[in-house]
Parts: structure tokens; sequence; C-alpha cells
């Protein structure tokens, strides 16, 4: 049963105030939530008046701020205790969200919530002492999960009863599974499950008539009181998500998507941050299937025939990608994770006979460009950057015109938000760091792989250092070093984005890579902040020199203390055919390297070391 109030507090508390609040536009620039005083305070660049509701299944507290966006990335806080974690992001185009979700077996009393608004642009939520609710919790530390923004506020749904016949909820005893399924959250892109226990293997099909998904879960139960059985969604071209229990021993858990025939194949996969993400495949955002409205162009608009896509070709220096056809265009983007390349779609378009790509050389913006006619009438470009430039906005400078923008990233190390940041330890003293050594003049490509990203913020430490965080500025530092000796480098991503395992090593093996580096953070339980220091692991014996060499650079430029190269099965070093190497460059949750990692200094060196430690084995293997 879902339950909503209207804190009290928004109609007693600065009544006044809230009435001369401006409703232009504003920012949510700093947000942190306070464990000690139970307290989550929050600042704007301008005036806003905040909506608030209290949620059941889970139990959350949503802080709604109307004509507000986020000034930086979607952030999630992890807390402990009654307080399960804290999530901002941003609910839709006008509307930044906080949620404050319990952990389950919690509730809150929303008389006692006081929010109180020392200025237009600086809030506060008091909360009260959590209560029971005769259910024990389930956990009293939070476990992170993969999810890029607040679960949006369903319809109340009734409660599930037993003898569900012909829906195949089965209410029998479940034998015990290694796997629960607690819910589903709708997130900015697609939908999230949230697991408990250990990553179930899954299986996904797609009816005949196209009108049902299917995602079966080995050896998973529902959870005693999962957050709704049946969601009513029409959301992303799905009308209802619906969990059952379809086999109990060995158990085999269901989640069912009812979705538009018309809507594009959706894939599943398991996140390591306890759950499953959800999302639609061929390069089409779950954001805009659910921003698509059906339309009919006036008649005489319309061509009989489908555009001849002419020419694709650099222009202005290299700063755009221009698309021109003889007839006017439409057009969708995206991100392909299958591909790791940003695909441009354009229905009703074909080919012409002679047209190619542009001719991409030494200091292109792009490795590559392919013009691909996916069926009869729908044309599907895909754009790969090179290290250092990302894909801006595309726009239509004409109805026969396409222009993507391509920006040059000036690399910067980012500084941690607020809500992140951590006391920093000054490093040992640098010394002046090695020559790099010279490579041979010869093709030599690496390819760097900055790990998780996206909805997968990686291991989350002291202060809130998340792993992304510290290893993309570190990664786009190495490719950045390694150019400007020669080395031509391959970046699985360059910006904050979802990228799974497999498509990772694609990015390898099809630029035909002499060399992969996947750059990581380490973490262990937060209560062992002694554990400090560097791993470098390595699969097949290819990998094992250049692992050595790596390691041994880093540790003579950071100084950090020394815990082995060693042998693991990690999927991206198993699945390469080239020399392959995974580095742990320290402990988000160590008392010392939290420190270093958050100093973009610290990464610099960092960076450095493992840059040079490539250029020496590139130096005495090619």
């Amino acid at each position: 049963m879902r339950f909503r109030w209207l804190l009290p507090s928004f109609l007693g508390i600065l009544g006044s105030l809230l009435l001369s609040l401006p409703v232009e536009a504003a920012r949510l620039q700093f947000w942190r939530f306070d464990s000690t005083e139970n307290r989550l305070v929050f600042t704007t660049d301008s005036g806003v008046q905040p909506r608030a509701q209290l949620i059941s299944n889970p139990t959350r507290l949503v802080i709604d701020l109307p004509g507000t966006t986020l000034a930086g990335q979607t952030l999630n806080q992890s807390v402990g205790g009654a307080i399960r974690e804290v999530r901002v992001g941003q609910f839709d185009a006008q509307t930044a969200r906080i949620v404050i979700e319990l952990t389950p077996g919690y509730t809150l009393d929303p008389s006692q919530v006081q929010v109180r608004g020392s200025s237009p642009t600086q809030w506060s939520v008091q909360l009260p002492p959590a209560q029971q609710t005769g259910t024990p919790p389930i956990a009293t530390s939070p476990t992170p999960r993969d999810q890029p923004l607040p679960d949006q506020p369903l319809p109340d749904q009734p409660p599930t009863s037993n003898g569900n016949a012909g829906n195949g909820v089965t209410e029998a005893p479940v034998a015990d599974a290694a796997t629960q399924l607690e819910g589903v959250r709708v997130t900015g892109d697609g939908f999230f499950v949230r697991l408990r226990g250990d990553q179930p293997t899954l299986n996904l099909e797609r009816s005949r008539d196209r009108r049902q998904i299917t995602i079966d879960l080995a050896n998973t139960a529902l959870s005693a009181q999962p957050s709704d059985r049946d969601l009513a969604i029409d959301r992303y071209g799905v009308n209802r998500i619906q969990l059952t229990q379809v086999q109990t021993s060995p158990p085999v858990a269901r989640v069912t998507l009812d979705v538009d025939p018309n809507s594009p194949n959706w894939q599943a996969t398991v996140s390591n941050l306890g759950g499953i993400v959800v999302v639609p495949t061929g390069g089409v955002s779950a954001r805009a299937i659910g921003e698509r409205v059906p339309s009919a162009p006036p008649e005489a608009e319309v061509s009989s025939q489908p555009a001849t896509i002419q020419a694709v070709e650099l222009a202005d220096n290299g700063t755009q990608l221009l698309i021109r056809a003889d007839q006017p265009l439409t057009h969708s983007s995206g991100w392909d994770q299958a591909t790791a390349s940003y695909q441009i779609t354009i229905p009703s378009a074909r080919l012409a006979d002679q047209v190619a790509g542009p001719q991409l050389g030494t200091g292109s913006p792009l490795l590559r460009v392919r013009l691909l006619q996916t069926d009869a009438d729908t044309v599907a470009i895909q754009v790969q950057p090179a290290a250092g430039v990302r894909v801006g906005t595309i726009n239509q400078p004409g109805n026969q015109l396409l222009a993507l923008q391509l920006e040059t990233a000036s690399r910067p190390a980012p500084t941690p938000a607020p809500s992140q940041t951590v006391p920093v330890t000054p490093p040992p003293a640098a010394t002046t760091p090695p020559t790099r050594p010279q490579v041979p003049n010869r093709r030599v490509v690496v390819v760097i792989d900055p790990g998780h990203g996206g909805p997968d913020p990686g291991a989350v430490g002291i202060g809130g250092l998340r792993e992304k965080d510290v290893v993309l500025p570190i990664s786009l530092q190495v490719a950045s070093l390694l150019e400007q000796q020669g080395i031509q480098v391959v970046l699985t991503r360059q910006d904050d984005r979802d990228l799974d395992l497999a498509p990772r090593v694609q990015i390898a093996q099809r630029a035909n890579a002499n060399l992969f580096v996947s750059i990581h953070a380490n973490a262990i339980s937060m209560s062992r902040p002694d554990v400090n220091g560097l791993e470098t692991y390595y699969y097949s014996n290819s990998g094992l020199a250049l692992a050595q060499t790596i390691h041994r650079n880093m540790l003579q430029g950071t100084g950090m203390n020394d815990r082995g190269v060693r042998q693991a099965r990690f999927y991206v070093l198993r699945n390469t055919s080239m020399p392959a190497v995974l580095l742990e460059t320290g402990f988000v949750t160590g008392r010392d390297d939290a420190a270093r990692l958050a100093d973009p200094a610290f990464r610099a060196r960092m960076a450095e070391a493992i840059a040079r430690g490539i250029l020496q084995y590139v130096q005495q293997n090619f």
C-alpha cells in the first residue's frame, strides 16, 4: 500500500518566505546529509519552493525542487543505520529531486519533519528519530546501487493476495535462494532491478507478438515484502512491470515488462552494485522513448521518396561532422553500448551509392565513422571520437543538414563536489620523474579502460569518494601522455557514461590493440582504513611482464604501499587477445590512499607513473 503526506511544516514554517519565492529557474549547487544531526542541507543559486512527500515500499522522503536543475552530476550518499542512502537527480527537465530512503523496517512521523529556509536559497530538512515498523531491518549498512536518478512516485497499487492464479505468482515456500529480488526502480536510463545477495544468471526473452519482455533470474526469490509486485509504469514505452516467483525449487524469479509492440528491444545487465540495469538496445535512450510523441506532419510536407544521404564530412577545422541529404531529415541519437560509439539514426533515408565517410588521418578528432544502411529505409551513422575529444550536441542548421559538434576536452582533473571532499594528507615529497622512454617508430595501439562510469560509481569510500571519479581523470591524463610520445590511444570511455564489460573488450579487439590497460581503484570494508596500497593484476603469461613493469613504475612514482602483482580471472583480462593488465591505484576506503586519490596533483603523478611504465614496456618489446 502506498501512502503520501504533504508535510505540515510546509504550511506553518516560513509561510511568508515561501510566498515570496521567485519562479525563475534555479540550480542546485550543494547538498549534504549529516548523519550525526539527522539533517539534510542544500543550497540553490536562486530561490526555490520545495515540495515533499513520504512514500512507502520502500519508505522514503521525496523532496522536489520545481524549476530547478542540477549544477553537477547525479550523486548518491550511502548513510547506514535507519537511513539507508540519499540520492539526488534530475526528476524531469524542470525538477530536481532529493530522496532520503530508509532502511526496510523503519519509517518517519511526517508531522515531525521540519523543513526550514534560512533564505530562499538555503534550506535544511531536519528528520525526527526513525521509528521501527515491527518488521526487522534487512540491513544496517547501505549497499550502493546502480541508479542515476531518484525513483519516481508511482500510482497506488492494491496489495498482492494469495492465490494469484494465472499470473505465475507462487506463494508456496521458496527453497533457500542465493539472491533476493527487492523491487524495481525507474531511472533516467530505464529501470533498475534491486537485488540482495549473489549476482544471478539471467535470461531475457521477448514474446513473438513483441508485447512482453521477460527476465528470468536463476536461484532468486522475491523478498518477503518486495516494493510492489505489479507496477503501472506508462513510461519509456513500458506499460506495466510485474514481479513473480515462477519456480520455487530451484527458485526462479521473473521480471515481466508489458511493452508497446513498436518499442525497441531491451537488454538486461547484471551490475556489481547489487542489481540489474535494464535499458534499451541499439543506441536508443529510454528518455527519448518516453518523450516520443506521435505526430503526423502535414500531407504537403511528406515526401514519397526517402532522403538520400549524399555526404558525411568534417568541417570547421574538425569541430563539426556534417551530414547532408537531398531532402528534409529527422533523426535520433545516443550512445550505443554494444559498439561504444555515438549513433545517429535517420529514418526514411538511404545512403547514396558513392557516399563515404570523412578521411581520418593523424590528428583527426574521430577514430572511426561508419555509415550503415540498417534496413531498407533507415541509415545509422556511428561515430567513435579520438582521445581527448567529446561528442557535443547535434544541431539541424537546415532541414537537409545535420551538424554534430566535436569538442576538444581540456582534461583537467575534476574537483570533488562538496559532498565528496576528503581531507588531503600531503603526499610524499615528489622527486624528479625519470625521463619517459622513447618508443619505436612504428604504430603501437594502447587501449586505456577507465573502470565503471555512469550509473555505476564503482567502489565508494571515505567521504563518499567514488572510484569512477578517481579513475577517469587518471585515464585521460595517461592517454594524453602516451599520445605525446606517438602512441595511438583508444579510450573505452572519455566521459561519465555506462559501459558494460563486453563492449570494453570489443573495443580493444576491433582496434587491433597491442596492449590493454584497465584502470581501477580498490576498496575494502570501511572498518579497515588501515588497508592501503597498489595491486596489479594479469591473467595470461603474456600480461605478466606488462603488469610487472607498470607496477614497478607506479611504486617508484608514488611511494605507495606495495601489495604485489597478482593473477586473476577478471573478464577484461580473460577475453582480450593482447597483453592485458588491471591496475588498482589505491583504496578509496584507505585512510592514506583516499586522501591521495582525492588530490588532483597526486592523480597526475599516478598517471605519469602509469604512462612511464607503458612506454618502458613498449620500448622493450616493440
